[in-house]
Formats: C-alpha cells, structure tokens, sequence
C-alpha cells in the first residue's frame, strides 16, 4: 500500500509541474488557429446563395444563369 501511495504522490507532482505547460500548448493552438482563420476569411455572405445543408454554396452569376428564364 505504501508504495501505491508513493507512485501516487509523484504521478500527482508530475501533472502539477507539467499542467501549466499543456494549458500553454493549448491556448497557443487556439491563437494559431483564430490567426489562420484571419488570414483566410470565408466568402462574404453576398457573394453566395443559400443552398440546402451539406452542399456547396453556388455563386450568384452561375445561380442567376441557371434560374433565370432566359437560361432554360
């Protein structure tokens, strides 16, 4: 018994001393992803025609041809 409590005294130390590296690692992620998504923002919403779920949005000059009477 002493010696479980021995592996779990220094299992305990050990997350102690390492926690605020992995809560560091995570929140740099966080900023490296939010800087990526800067870098490359999404299409404005003008620029697209609402589709039904799970498909591509259609840019307006390709939905206009197809919709349009004159493009049957």
């Amino acid at each position: 018994m002493e010696t479980f409590l021995n592996y779990l005294a220094v299992l305990v130390v050990f997350t102690l001393v390492t926690l605020p590296s992995f809560i560091g690692h995570a929140r740099e992620r966080r900023i490296d992803r939010q800087l990526r998504q800067a870098e490359n923002p999404r299409p404005r919403r003008s620029e697209t025609i609402r589709s039904a779920p799970g498909r591509r949005p259609v840019r307006r000059s390709v939905a206009a041809d197809v919709l349009s009477p004159a493009g049957r």
